[in-house]
């Protein structure tokens, strides 16, 4: 064997490598990015948002609060005026928790009785219910034991029937199903995952074989090609789209509770930033290899960032503001809130206009991109 052939054959490839920009930085960056993402991303479902309805407000109330508090897994964010705040509140996903203390909650501590409080955990998500539901009952425990300790210190006696009856209950989700979470999700993440690669290859290889030639001599302008092929790929998505909520509801059993129709029309928004970001990789992708490697850099850290995985409230704030620019992250919310919850556009219209704007500018990017000419 020589060595030195070998050796010029290896500075050959060393070369042509390091000379190709756009692989470089996909294969460098790729395993970075994950590591970082799965170093710092976590299951903990601790300091959840909460809202409040305490109708008691004494000191006693304070106390049990604080105990909340105290526990890491409820973060206290909201005051609530009425139960339809509350609803309201978990509806939209600004709070995964809701506690409603009674009016007469201190007095009946006085009398040595046991107050229910009623605590309510969104369960679209189960295992981020799970942890809440058990918190809840623990805080519970923990206040009666206490509150048991004060009596017997006080009067020297066993104590009475005194404590805190903790009522926790999961909404929208009461058997904590895993798959009532996860299908939506799946549907969300198979139409980012599909229609990016289709819109990103369809250009890709008219380069490739060359038939874009035969585009360029004609015609056609720009806008309207990318249209043609994009219609098609938007035809697909529907199908996709259809046949996994048969699936789901048909195979799975998870119920859709609100309306299919502003489903299908959210899906159509969601389509603007899939096939707008796979038309864009595919302006600046030379090659199908290439494409599949920058698409990458985008399509793993969007669902570990979107809520797919990982609740985003339990991510490191960098990463939540990240989470704003993907809109997967919309979109997942979205998908549960109408499949799982059952709301509308008056709890999702927030969500929809960010989906709306991000497909918009990715979309428009694309096309001021994409030339009908052979670079």
């Amino acid at each position: 064997m020589n060595w030195r052939r070998v050796w010029t054959i290896a500075v050959k490839e060393y070369t042509q490598f390091f000379r190709d920009h756009r692989t470089v930085i996909s294969t460098m960056l790729m395993p970075l990015i994950q590591v970082l993402l799965y170093g710092y991303l976590s299951s903990d479902v601790k300091h959840q948002p909460t809202i409040v309805w305490d109708l008691s407000r004494t000191a006693e109330s304070q106390q049990l609060l604080d105990a909340f508090t105290n526990s890491a897994y409820f973060d206290i964010r909201y005051r609530a005026h009425s139960m339809s705040d509350v609803v309201r509140h978990i509806d939209d996903d600004q709070a995964l928790a809701g506690i409603v203390i009674p009016p007469d909650y201190a007095k009946l501590l006085h009398e040595k009785k046991s107050p229910e409080v009623m605590v309510g955990v969104d369960a679209s998500d189960a295992t981020a219910a799970q942890a809440a539901l058990a918190a809840a009952g623990a805080v519970g425990s923990s206040v009666t034991q206490q509150l048991q300790i004060q009596q017997l210190k006080l009067e020297g006696a066993a104590p009475s029937g005194i404590g805190v009856d903790v009522r926790a209950r999961a909404w929208y989700n009461p058997g904590l199903r895993q798959e009532v979470f996860i299908v939506p999700g799946v549907l969300a993440l198979v139409l980012q995952f599909t229609m990016t690669f289709l819109s990103m290859s369809t250009i890709v290889r008219e380069r490739e074989l060359g038939t874009l030639e035969q585009l360029i001599v004609s015609p056609i302008r720009s806008s309207e090609l990318m249209i043609g092929k994009m219609v098609p790929l938007v035809t697909i998505g529907y199908i996709n789209v259809t046949m996994i909520l048969l699936v789901a509801v048909f195979w799975f059993g998870v119920p859709v509770v609100g309306s299919v129709l502003l489903l299908y029309f959210t899906v159509l928004v969601f389509f603007f930033a899939t096939l707008g970001l796979g038309t864009l990789v595919s302006t600046i992708a030379k090659t199908y290899i290439q494409a599949v490697q920058l698409i990458q850099l985008f399509l793993l850290p969007s669902m570990l960032l979107s809520g797919f995985i990982f609740p985003v409230d339990a991510m490191p704030k960098l990463m939540q503001v990240l989470s704003y620019f993907v809109p997967l992250t919309y979109f997942l919310t979205i998908v549960r809130g109408i499949i799982i919850k059952g709301i509308g556009v008056d709890y999702l219209w927030p969500q929809i206009l960010m989906l709306l704007a991000l497909g918009l500018a990715v979309f428009t990017t694309a096309v001021l991109r994409f030339q009908k000419r052979i670079d």
